[in-house]
């Protein structure tokens, strides 16, 4: 699992702009899912879901603000698959606040984690690491794999990268990758959200306005070693040198800003492929590949400049959408492809589907194992149910909830009162909302009971998040003062 890495950037989805040979290889060599989605577009509650099977409304984690915290005392995955007799391990990004449960080994990240050089919390205490993230998380799976793991249990790996998240810092060795190249801009890059509700025009996460100079390597990069720092210093120092020296139009900076965001955020990509492949590699020459389920997945998508945005919370497809590659051999049909909507709810469920262990009845998503042993459910879902929480900062997007079917995407920022309609046949950028349109009267009173009916199955009406009681060993970390760092 990877952090923010959207579908549009694995070469296995048609991505325009980077290639990913190794991801591809799951997708070669399994199948590949074009409607995946999200019940809430943002890291930590996505990981909630999909440890619990549960919306966030019922996990208890439905943002990323200092005070979420994930109660580890409630029934997961890995737990249940722990007490079945697999061994279980959770390496690299957590960003639940507690201590993960339900794992034998674990070695995370502290909230988001640096690029460089990350400390690290363990059962025993904290680590210090130097070196490049991508990287050390990937030497330790392996190694858990290699001597950590009890080679007498089946088992479960959490494999988990900060890698793409913001501030996009690559490796020294992609540093120059890219530099040529002129990645291609998507067709909204300039969007001017006339045909919308306020909310997409009062956003603050634009390729044009939002950037920071940190995230734009226009100043130096905190927590690394000299050596480190010199190497981005070199990388970059041209390319900025000449900015400087620029007397840019405003659609020209912006222009400028898109390149250097989504080259480094390509570059990170890079890195996280390369560790797929040497786990990939692995478990092929270790004779583990043959009857080891791989599911590669992100926690939810991201905008790589569509809508002139960077970041992920809308129910916009871009975010709303994740990439899911699925290899299981002998039972997944190689090169596959699946138009079925799937969410991140549904991965707890197929986690023990696959184990061969009961599916508890309180889960909310559904297995997705019959989709890929190549049947086809008639009663497989035809829609999907979204609600994202976290206002107003960062990025100043709305609370909104909403339904995607095959054809149609109803949205409703509820504080605020607005509605949004879109034809995704007619519209599939998503530009012009038809909600007020008489042509699509029916379909919006359709939509609002398909809504409704499904606030009642997921249990949502708005005020059931559970507060858990949390463990006194694990006090609730503070917020800090001064300004907020992007989630």
């Amino acid at each position: 699992m990877s952090d923010d890495h959207a579908f549009q950037a694995i070469s296995a989805y048609g991505s325009n702009r980077n290639q990913t040979p190794n991801i591809d290889r799951l997708a070669k060599e399994g199948m590949r899912f074009d409607r995946a989605f999200v019940t809430n577009s943002i890291c930590g509650p996505s990981r909630a879901v999909i440890l619990t099977g549960k919306y966030s409304h019922l996990n208890g984690f439905p943002d990323n603000s200092a005070q979420a915290w994930f109660n580890g005392k409630q029934q997961t995955a890995p737990k249940l698959l722990q007490a079945a007799g697999y061994t279980t391990a959770m390496i690299g990004k957590w960003h639940l606040n507690s201590d993960p449960t339900g794992f034998d080994y674990w070695h995370i990240l502290i909230g988001q984690g640096p690029y460089y050089n990350p400390r690290m919390k363990t059962p025993d205490g904290f680590v210090y690491h130097e070196g490049y993230t991508t990287d050390i998380i990937t030497d330790m799976a392996l190694d858990w794999l290699k001597s950590k793991r009890d080679k007498s249990k089946p088992f479960l790996l959490m494999y988990q990268h900060k890698a793409p998240h913001r501030n996009w810092q690559p490796a020294d060795r992609h540093l120059d990758k890219y530099k040529d190249v002129k990645i291609p801009e998507p067709e909204t890059l300039f969007d001017d959200y006339s045909g919308r509700a306020k909310p997409a025009s009062e956003n603050q996460m634009s390729v044009a306005k939002h950037l920071t100079a940190n995230d734009l390597k226009l100043e130096p990069q905190p927590g690394l070693t000299p050596a480190q720092q010199a190497a981005l210093d070199k990388a970059y120092s041209e390319e900025n040198a000449a900015l400087k020296a620029a007397l840019l139009t405003p659609k020209q900076q912006t222009e400028w800003n898109y390149q250097r965001f989504v080259k480094d955020y390509l570059r990170c990509v890079d890195a996280v492929d390369e560790g797929v492949g040497r786990v990939l590699d692995y478990l092929d020459q270790s004779g583990l590949a043959a009857n080891t389920v791989v599911i590669y997945t992100s926690d939810q998508g991201w905008y790589l400049g569509e809508h002139g945005w960077y970041d992920k919370r809308w129910m916009y497809e871009e975010s709303f959408r994740t990439p899911l590659l699925v290899r299981w051999p002998g039972k997944t049909k190689p090169g596959s492809v699946s138009d079925r909507m799937v969410m991140n709810l549904d991965l707890a469920e197929t986690f023990l589907d696959i184990a061969g262990l009961p599916v508890p009845a309180d889960m909310q998503g559904r297995s997705i194992v019959p989709i890929l042993q190549g049947q086809s459910p008639a009663d497989w879902r035809k829609s999907v149910y979204y609600h994202y929480y976290e206002f107003p900062q960062p990025h100043y997007v709305h609370p909104h909830r909403g339904v995607r079917t095959e054809r149609h995407k109803l949205i409703h920022f509820y504080t605020i009162g607005a509605w949004e309609l879109f034809d995704l046949e007619k519209d599939p950028h998503e530009l012009t909302s038809v909600y007020d349109d008489p042509a699509y009267a029916t379909v919006v009173t359709d939509l609002k009971k398909e809504l409704a009916r499904l606030m009642e199955q997921y249990k949502d009406d708005g005020t059931s998040v559970v507060e858990f009681e949390r463990d006194p060993a694990q006090p609730l970390p503070k917020a800090k003062a001064g300004k907020k760092k992007a989630q």
